[in-house]
């Protein structure tokens, strides 16, 4: 009889992104599921200690944990430290990594260091002193889904907004706004997937038109200028590898094409656990490649078990 390997999904966290990540791990269970040769069993977790994580896991049989949270906990390198200290396998970028991708400031470092184009930003001091042109954009360093995400476009708007996301974000940063087409690109192991464009009928691409309305376009492999997508496809590759990451990651692009010289690819973020509900750009990007979601999420679970617990950091 074939050996059955057994799989944890976590899913919620104590971020903000809690509810997508229920969405996501649910799907992701399923998913799952669907297959042969797989035990799951999924849990909502807050924030547990690496003791209540491994006695948890214990309680599983795990052998290899499956996490799909979305934040800092989950996504930003602390849940991966203390599965380490278990010693247990897991999908996903590691502890190093994922710290270092999900904060922004950290990433586009990293991005202009190796050559990767991204829009110039500043951390908010506490006098609020933000020496960009307007429109610019404030935004959490450390949170995904666009929570926290606000627009400048007069001076006068600055302070309650800085008031209202300082109240629950330690670190602010200031980005020069681009404005262009929205696009992303799936690093899948080896392979870049199919672009995605996301076009939203009005505004930008906040947590509103991700996951609650129902208006937001999404085209796979969009008709793009000669030579834009495989620089697109190359630099995420590039920049996949330059931050560590591991199995699946979603870089996120602008695509400004109104300047003079030509269109230009401008980096925003790089999302290690990239939301995998029925509004997501990896399970749409993966589809198009011929790959579903039970077969996206048992490549990664495998390559998890083919890698143990040896350190790659």
């Amino acid at each position: 009889m074939p050996e059955i390997r057994c799989i944890t999904v976590l899913m919620g966290g104590p971020d903000a992104e809690r509810p997508i990540s229920i969405q996501s791990g649910a799907q992701v269970a399923a998913a799952l599921r669907r297959l042969s040769g797989f035990a799951v069993t999924d849990h909502v977790v807050d924030r547990p200690d690496t003791v209540a994580l491994a006695a948890l896991l214990a309680e599983d049989g795990a052998d290899v944990v499956y996490p799909i949270l979305h934040g800092s906990w989950g996504e930003g390198g602390e849940l991966q430290s203390s599965l380490d200290e278990i010693g247990i396998p897991y999908v996903g970028s590691g502890s190093e990594a994922s710290a270092l991708a999900m904060d922004k400031m950290a990433t586009k470092s990293k991005a202009i260091a190796i050559g990767v184009r991204t829009p110039a930003a500043c951390m908010v001091p506490r006098d609020g002193t933000i020496d960009l042109p307007l429109p610019f954009v404030l935004k959490p360093i450390n949170e995904g889904s666009s929570v926290g995400v606000r627009m400048v476009t007069d001076l006068t708007e600055l302070a309650p907004i800085l008031d209202e996301l300082r109240a629950s974000h330690a670190g602010l940063m200031a980005e020069s706004y681009v404005s262009g087409r929205e696009l992303t690109v799936t690093v899948l192991e080896e392979e870049t997937l199919p672009l995605v464009e996301i076009e939203v009928s009005s505004g930008f691409y906040d947590y509103e038109a991700k996951y609650i309305r129902n208006d937001t376009r999404y085209t796979v492999a969009p008709p793009l200028p000669d030579g834009i997508e495989a620089r697109m496809a190359a630099d995420s590759r590039k920049l996949f590898d330059a931050l560590g990451c591991r199995d699946v990651a979603r870089v996120d692009w602008l695509l400004d094409d109104s300047a003079s010289e030509g269109p230009r690819a401008w980096m925003l973020e790089v999302n290690t656990i990239p939301g995998m509900t029925s509004h997501s750009l990896v399970p749409m990007a993966a589809a198009a490649r011929g790959i579903d979601i039970s077969e996206l999420c048992r490549r990664l679970v495998e390559s998890a078990l083919a890698r143990g617990t040896a350190p790659t950091e």
